[in-house]
């Protein structure tokens, strides 16, 4: 197995450190998550008997399962949303994938910080026009460190059969969708994509 260098590891360990203390910022916690609930119940709890139904409830709490977008106070938005009937066979589909990424010791401990948001607030949070949150998608944090040669290798060798879209941003989070194979990076193209800029690295 392929091993980062010396150098990369501390890179790393600074950028884990960024990204938990991101999660410890984040005030979408279960307190705020049970003041939000009462008024929509009903959908989440349609939303939750889907996803026991199809064996995937396990994999992310709920809660940061409906994170919507981390600027939802800039955006006068709700801090937490669930998606569109129409797009929980996809959410499901991406919790398989990360079911998988677990299972196949790809990712370690992670926090979802945003998953579904509407047009509207996409808009307002600057994600790109055709953003796959707007159907489903996740950004995670790692809770620990995270080995990008494995993420980015699993990627290449097994993501076109998973429909799986990748990026990690500069501050750490990995987004995670399923609704194409691709790669990219701050400039929502393949040539800032970490996993594209990494496989050119390797000797």
């Amino acid at each position: 197995m392929r091993r980062l260098p010396l150098a990369g590891f501390a890179a790393l360990s600074v950028l884990c450190a960024g990204a938990r203390a991101q999660t410890a910022a984040d005030d979408r916690d279960l307190a705020l998550y049970r003041q939000w609930l009462p008024a929509h119940g009903t959908e989440v709890t349609a939303f939750e008997a889907f996803l026991v139904q199809q064996k995937v409830a396990e994999v992310v709490p709920t809660y940061q399962l409906l994170r919507s977008a981390s600027m939802w106070r800039e955006c006068n938005a709700s801090p937490f949303q669930v998606p569109p009937t129409a797009e929980w066979p996809l959410a499901r589909d991406l919790l398989l994938l990360l079911q998988q990424l677990r299972h196949d010791g790809v990712l370690g401990p992670f926090a979802v910080v945003s998953a579904y948001r509407d047009e509207a607030l996409n808009r307002c949070a600057h994600g790109s026009r055709h953003s796959s949150h707007m159907r489903f998608a996740v950004d995670i944090v790692p809770l620990g460190p995270t080995d990008d040669q494995k993420l980015c290798g699993f990627w290449r060798a097994q993501g076109q059969a998973w429909a799986m879209g990748l990026s990690r941003y500069p501050s750490g989070r990995i987004h995670v969708d399923r609704v194409g194979w691709r790669s990219w990076g701050e400039d929502y193209t393949s040539r800032t994509s970490y996993c594209n800029q990494l496989a050119q690295k390797r000797p």
